[in-house]
């Protein structure tokens, strides 16, 4: 018998078509992060959710350049876009963005800023306009075999940062141990450092058909660190046994007692108030609007925290006379939760105080104290209060 003899044309044929399928899958699947982190980023804005959002779909932009190049030959556009993407804006983004999720210290964020910018501007006009040189095939090609040596010391220097700051906020994360969110965060670091290295990668080897693969695998992992960070987390106000194990050792003593008949307290007039009580006609509804902000705060953060409270507090009560109400309170129970209540007069005032730049300022700096946030709102259905209790909270 014969063995089977597969032409190398065939062959050819063959990887060309799952290299043109794996990129075409890895372009579908980063304008879908791409749309998800969107959507993210609109739902809870930060820093990190916007340095994300950039990353995606710089590295998205660059795989989309990258079907073309599979299906027709790569050529200096297609080439520029997939660098652009996947060695520049796609690693440098990424880490900027988990430095910014793990790392509390405004100095740190600011002088990361800084860097971010001009390692952005610098090599993005340098990568765009650069003399390329060497022939294009239908395989990812590598940066360094077309680029001359400024642009590539560029691009090392830019891995480099990126590699610093991934290591400062892997740092920063495990300082805080396993406290609260601590495995969480160590599991986005560790999507967002498997997301950079794949790009890093990828973009120095090219690696033939396995480029697109594993740059498959780098959208996935940024997908995945922003699915962990948008899930909704848990704190004391959202388990159930903070209350049960608070409330058990009173419960079961009451239940060792013997129960009597509750005692109505005795009034004057009761039938005058039973027959009030019983024709009493429906309450009007109010236009008045409640929100409950329930904050938690990282360790140490309270007193830093307190501050913006007390100086957002301030403004409302100078600025903000249809806010008729604005309070921050302490948790003595519980000393990393703060909550924030607020009654407005009616929708419209609740959307000026959000508008408000003291309301906004203090909204940019939480970001540096919360590890979660809770938003709970209210459509007042009646109330009693003494005459004197906004005078009390809110003296203006």
């Amino acid at each position: 018998m014969h063995g089977v003899h597969i032409h190398p044309l065939s062959c050819s044929i063959i990887v060309e078509m799952v290299t043109v399928g794996l990129t075409f899958i890895s372009a579908l699947v980063g304008w879908s992060a791409t749309a998800a982190l969107t959507a993210y980023a609109q739902r809870r804005p930060s820093v990190a959710a916007i340095a994300w959002l950039v990353a995606a779909f710089g590295v998205t932009l660059g795989l989309s350049a990258a079907v073309i190049g599979v299906l027709f030959d790569f050529g200096e556009l297609t080439f520029r876009l997939l660098h652009i993407g996947v060695s520049l804006i796609g690693p440098l983004f990424m880490a900027w963005g988990a430095l910014e999720y793990a790392v509390r210290s405004p100095n740190a964020r600011f002088t990361a800023r800084l860097f971010v910018t001009a390692l952005t501007v610098v090599p993005l006009v340098v990568l765009s306009v650069d003399r390329i040189s060497g022939r294009f095939g239908t395989a990812f090609p590598p940066l360094g075999d077309h680029y001359d040596l400024i642009p590539r010391s560029l691009v090392n220097g830019v891995q480099g940062f990126v590699a610093i700051i991934l290591v400062l906020a892997v740092i920063a994360v495990a300082r805080r141990g396993s406290r609260g969110s601590g495995m969480t965060d160590l599991s986005v670091l560790g999507l967002v450092v498997l997301a950079v290295l794949l790009c890093v990668v990828v973009g120095r080897m090219g690696l033939g058909s396995l480029g697109p693969l594993l740059m498959l695998g780098a959208i996935s992992s940024l997908w995945g660190a922003a699915a962990l960070v948008a899930k909704p987390r848990r704190d004391l106000y959202d388990d159930d046994d903070y209350y049960d194990d608070e409330y058990d050792d009173e419960d079961d003593e009451l239940d060792d007692e013997p129960q009597e008949e509750p005692v109505r307290r005795k009034r004057r007039n009761a039938d005058t108030y039973d027959d009030l009580y019983a024709d009493a006609p429906a309450p009007p509804p109010s236009k008045l609007r409640g929100v409950i902000t329930i904050y938690t705060l990282a360790e140490g953060q309270g007193g830093g925290f307190d501050q913006l409270a007390n100086a957002v507090v301030a403004e409302v009560a100078k600025r903000e006379p249809d806010t008729l109400l604005f309070a921050a309170h302490i948790v003595p129970s519980a000393p990393l939760q703060r909550i924030v209540y607020a009654i407005y007069r009616d929708e419209l005032a609740q959307e000026e105080h959000e508008q408000q730049p003291h309301v906004v300022e203090f909204t940019r700096r939480l970001t540096a104290h919360v590890v979660a946030t809770n938003v709970i709102e209210l459509s007042l259905s009646g109330a009693a209060a003494n005459d004197g209790l906004a005078a009390m909270l809110m003296p203006r």
